[in-house]
């Protein structure tokens, strides 16, 4: 794929703004992301977003969206942090067709062991069998490891079913990887969590920035 001086900050944007929206330790990031193009020019897409935590004793992944009652984050304001994000990532399809690229229909977003991977899929979502739910269904199953014997028998079947199909189904995928490196542990945020609000979340993060880079852990879901 061509990586311009545009492309590269788009996906340093990604990155900063996934690390945003996290308020404490994470170990790794999971991210879906579709734009969806209809016959009349109209765009719709969706984001699932969870991440990991970095502790001993919480292995499970956090819903980004369940952040702000987790942490006590004025919803509203966070998110708009949600939808930066995925303007950033609407940013990055477009600037890649407007390099003569194929348009991508949706996105995974990886980062864990110190890489950042992002995953392009060319599939018809404007024509398809499989609906939103079932994309994060699959999504929670092939990414987060939630075993089939948590969902219903039709779900099952239609995960099964999908994944009997993925090879063809991705026959087309690309990626994109980079290295990320950290310097230190220290929690990202700094914060009160009866009083925090968003911008000073971003201001003592963009602080940190200068000083490290942040450890790996995230996802989230939401209708665009």
């Amino acid at each position: 794929m061509v990586k311009t001086s545009n492309i590269k900050e788009l996906y340093s944007n990604i990155q900063k703004q996934l690390y945003y929206m996290i308020p404490e330790k994470w170990d790794r990031i999971y991210l879906y992301a579709s734009v969806i193009e209809h016959f009349n020019k109209l765009e719709t897409g969706e984001m699932f977003f969870y991440y990991y935590p970095k502790s001993m004793i919480r292995k499970n992944p956090v819903n980004v969206y369940e952040v702000p009652n987790k942490f006590n984050i004025d919803e509203s304001q966070y998110l708009k942090l949600a939808d930066k994000l995925y303007g950033e990532i609407k940013k990055l399809r477009k600037e890649q067709i407007d390099l003569g690229e194929k348009p991508w229909s949706n996105t995974n977003i990886i980062i864990q062991n110190f890489n950042f991977c992002m995953e392009f899929k060319y599939d018809d979502l404007a024509d398809t069998k499989y609906t939103s739910y079932d994309r994060h269904l699959i999504f929670r199953h092939k990414y987060l490891n939630v075993p089939l014997s948590s969902y219903s028998k039709k779900e099952r079947k239609m995960i099964e079913e999908y994944l009997e199909n993925e090879e063809y189904l991705n026959r087309n995928m690309s990626t994109y990887t980079e290295g990320i490196y950290k310097k230190s542990s220290k929690h990202l945020i700094e914060y009160n969590k009866e009083e925090l609000q968003i911008d000073t979340m971003q201001e003592n993060i963009k602080k940190e920035e200068e000083q490290e880079e942040p450890e790996i852990v995230s996802q989230i879901m939401r209708t665009i």
